[in-house]
């Protein structure tokens, strides 16, 4: 082949059109919720809170949930879906409160915000912070960090982590001051040799607890509870003069790390359930206290002991329609399950949710569906000995029904409404309730035309197949299977032969290729993989005969007619690869500034036609019915070429700074071209109805995170429908008719 120099078209256009967002319904969760918290006084209002997907509202009725923070997710407030606290407001059901921020290291450029809704989440206001919130770093299922004082709305406190203490607001959370008089910081530090990484930073404060049966002090309330992250001396302090002086509450546990502190008004007590680590995914030891605060003496009401206790302990539900009632949950037991233990005389004595029979038999006291998310049976709990989960942090009982119960996990909420039946028939019924929560990491999407309508790869949940558009509405009934892996990185589809499927995991020690021939509704792992490769990306040649795969640890290599995979030396290790969807022979590359093209079905690349000045390439789509039709994506913008990349066409430059990019089935005949990059509306998603000339932000207000960690897909089927994958809120789509509203001059030259 030839490869010619790019040409340049020049266009201005602004152009809007209206589309309705929605999930595509995986169902179930998918992810970690670290918090749930129920309105004391309120019938039916609760929240919960996810560590990368943001903030979520009980609709009741149907124990569905309701995603409220999408709004205030755009490209420079994707650390918004991190919620490291939740708090309402006991006097007024529409006030809510969330400490947002993703990472306190630089994964993360922005500090924290506290933000706040007076409609239940429909609207936010925002109160910066100057210092970084960790929605997603170790410790975050400790909590309530942010608490409302039930007896003045207008003072909330918040415990901060990386040693900046607690932070008080006196006017509803428009504005927050250090409290000075607090000089406990939570100093502990997973890994204080992790400098800057992901374990390297104090924790800080794990909650923050009002005493409501401690009177006032100038329309505040005395007494108020604070627990840190250390596990030495103290880690419970407590105020009696509304915050003004603190000190360490006598006599409590020297050990330890406080993950949860609720109290029981008529009671006059605290619970406290305390962990070796400070989760979510740690915990070998630890204990459950209740400190009786009129008496001033905590009292060890450890569930188990000895040879038994093997976990610390997380999830924590008061019973406050019955005092003494309380429900506990091992943070982490590994194996055979998760354990829940229940009592009804304030911790003197418990009972378990499973014991032992003969061994290994178990006994169950319980039933457990997941009707709402069938995939979850199927692939996990069939699947495994961890029926009732693992990374159990929230757990809450409904404040105002004893028998509604919820917990999560690390996986989905669990719940029920006849929780005390465990008093009488010692059963109790276990349902997965996340509907409505779509926690999903994305990793790749595929609509192949004529294929399968949907083909998504997620972190920790393998992945799935939607075979048609009605599908997009019910939760798929298994995951990607044969083989599951946690987490599938990259999916592919053969052009010209769409039932061929190909996807790759990233678990080390095990083949991770698998290839599907029904559309990926069934899978065979790939015969010509071994042990040694994990992650990366896929692209499926057009007659699925050959599979060339990119990683960053390995390389890139070729396999063909399921052989051994092999070196493709001609290509820098970890770059962006794509197969011509209909001829068989040939497939893209593209690394920093070069473009490639092999036309020996991937056994060897030569570079190309030029970029003009792009210096990244970020994305590759091939049009999936034109041979030879190669669309580029880099950090200057989108290059089109129909002569196999031969030379390439920058499309416009009123769309520049690019990440994904996709083909769509358009109106007819045509098809549509999807971007993500930098336009008339900002960093957001566009669309093109004429190969690139002008441009359309079809993302509206809806908030997909950051741009360049979307994954994204036309659908090969349906007519003006497109999918958005993201880092924590699933997968959305919409459909609609782009319209340009208005066209500027165009203009043509060459490099």
């Amino acid at each position: 082949m030839k490869f010619l120099a790019p040409t340049q078209l020049l266009f201005a256009a602004v152009a809007e059109a209206a589309f309705t967002w929605q999930n595509v319904k995986i169902g179930g969760g998918g992810g970690f919720v670290p918090g749930i918290v129920f309105h004391p006084t309120a019938t039916g209002v609760a929240y919960a809170r996810t560590d990368i997907g943001g903030l979520y509202r009980l609709n009741s009725p149907d124990d569905s949930w309701i995603a409220i923070t999408d709004g205030i997710t755009d490209h420079d407030n994707w650390h918004n879906w991190g919620i490291d606290a939740l708090a309402l407001d006991p006097q007024n059901e529409n006030m809510v409160y969330a400490a947002v921020g993703m990472y306190t290291n630089d994964w993360d450029p922005k500090p924290g915000s506290i933000i706040r809704s007076s409609d239940k989440g429909a609207t936010w206001k925002t109160t910066n912070l100057p210092f970084k919130v960790g929605g997603n770093m170790p410790g975050r299922g400790m909590g309530e960090r942010l608490a409302v004082d039930p007896a003045n709305s207008e003072i909330l406190y918040f415990g901060a982590r990386s040693g900046n203490g607690l932070w008080k607001s006196t006017d509803g959370g428009a504005t927050f001051s250090n409290v000075s008089s607090f000089t406990a910081v939570g100093t502990f530090i997973p890994d204080p040799k992790d400098v800057g990484g992901y374990n390297g930073d104090k924790q800080g404060l794990a909650f923050v607890t009002f005493d409501s049966t401690s009177g006032t002090t100038g329309g505040a309330t005395k007494r108020i509870f604070v627990g840190t992250a250390d596990n030495t001396t103290a880690s419970v302090y407590v105020s009696e003069d509304a915050g003004s002086t603190w000190n360490p509450v006598t006599g409590q546990p020297g050990k330890y790390f406080p993950h949860k502190c609720v109290l029981q008004p008529e009671e006059k007590a605290l619970y406290l359930t305390y962990s070796d680590g400070t989760g979510p995914y740690d915990g070998t030891l630890g204990g459950v206290y209740r400190y009786d605060i009129a008496a001033a003496i905590w009292k060890d009401i450890t569930p188990v002991s000895g040879g038994d206790l093997y976990f610390g302990f997380g999830g924590l539900g008061v019973d406050m329609q019955k005092p003494g009632t309380i429900v506990v949950a091992s943070l982490n037991s590994w194996w055979p399950d998760a354990q829940i233990f229940r009592s009804t005389d304030s911790g003197a004595t418990w009972s378990k949710i499973w014991a032992w029979a003969n061994y290994p038999d178990m006994s169950l006291y319980y039933g457990l569906t997941t009707s709402k998310a069938p995939w979850i049976k199927t692939g996990f709990i069939d699947t495994d000995t961890k029926d009732l989960g693992w990374m159990i942090e929230a757990l809450a009982i409904d404040p105002l029904d004893s028998d509604h119960w919820l917990y999560s996990t690390g996986l989905t909420v669990f719940g029920g409404h006849d929780l005390t039946k465990w008093d009488s028939a010692h059963n109790v019924t276990i349902q997965s309730l996340a509907d409505g929560i779509e926690e999903f990491s994305v990793q790749d999407l595929a609509s192949p035309p004529g294929g399968s309508e949907l083909l998504a790869a997620v972190g920790d949940d393998s992945g799935f197949t939607f075979k048609d558009v009605a599908s997009l509405k019910t939760s798929p009934n298994t995951p990607w299977m044969n083989p599951i892996w946690s987490t599938s990185s990259s999916v592919d589809y053969a052009g010209a032969s769409v039932e061929n499927i190909v996807r790759v995991g990233n678990t080390a020690g095990s083949q991770q290729v698998a290839v599907s021939s029904d559309g990926g509704a069934s899978w065979n792992i790939y015969s010509g993989a071994d042990t040694n490769m994990n992650g990366g990306t896929v692209a499926y040649s057009a007659n699925a005969d050959t599979i060339v795969w990119s990683t960053s640890s390995n390389g890139v290599q070729r396999s063909q007619d399921t052989s051994s995979f092999t070196s493709v030396s001609s290509l820098p290790s970890g770059a962006v690869i794509a197969s011509d969807k209909q001829n068989n022979t040939v497939f893209y590359a593209g690394s920093g500034a070069t473009f490639y093209v092999s036309t020996d079905t991937g056994a060897s690349f030569s570079t190309a036609g030029s970029l003009g000045s792009a210096t990244a390439v970020r994305d590759i789509a091939a049009h999936p019915t034109e041979a030879g039709d190669v669309w580029v994506s880099t950090d200057a913008g989108i290059f089109h070429s129909t002569n196999y990349g031969s030379s390439f066409t920058q499309v416009s430059t009123s769309l520049n700074n690019t990440y994904q990019i996709a083909l769509g089935r358009g109106s007819g005949s045509t098809w549509n071209v999807y971007a993500f990059g930098t336009g008339s509306a900002g960093a957001k998603l566009y669309a093109s109805t004429d190969n690139g000339a002008s441009w359309t932000d079809i993302q509206g207000s809806q908030g997909f995170g950051a741009i360049d960690s979307c994954k994204l897909a036309g659908s090969g089927n349906t007519a003006g429908q497109v999918y958005v994958g993201t880092n924590g809120r699933g997968v959305f789509y919409a459909s609609g008719t782009i319209e340009k509203r208005s066209e500027g001059r165009s203009m043509a030259f060459n490099a």
